[in-house]
Formats: C-alpha cells, structure tokens, sequence
C-alpha cells in the first residue's frame, strides 16, 4: 500500500492537522509539487531519538543550517 499524497497548498494549508494525522495513525504521508512528490513525512519513534535532538542524514546538510557570513 502506498503513502497516501497530498499536495504542497493543502500541507501548508492543513500543516499542523496533517502533522497530527501523521502522529496518531502511524503512516507517512507524501508532499507533492505539481503531482511530484518532493518530501516525505514520517512518524517518529519516541523511543529512537531524544527530545529537542536533530540528526543530520548527510554531511552537506550541515551547510543548510548554518547562518552566511553575510547573515541571511
């Protein structure tokens, strides 16, 4: 069975509710972009990682969170 989809305008629409739904049912849920899926949300497991903690899943990520020198 696959992660049932919803495109991006509806996410940002019904972020939270659909944050929520993601929670309680357990299921990913697919964000698409003109029908292309471009991200997906996933449960946690409360067990697997820490409160407040991020994990990076690739070295270059470190790039993204990181402020520019010139503060943007």
């Amino acid at each position: 069975m696959s992660d049932p989809a919803v495109p991006a305008s509806v996410f940002k629409a019904r972020c939270l509710a659909l944050l929520d739904e993601v929670a309680t049912t357990h299921r990913s849920l697919v964000i698409t972009k003109h029908g292309v899926p471009v991200a997906r949300v996933v449960p946690i497991d409360n067990h697997a990682v820490g409160h407040g903690s991020v994990t990076l899943q690739a070295d270059d990520d470190a790039d993204y969170f990181t402020a520019s020198e010139d503060g943007v």
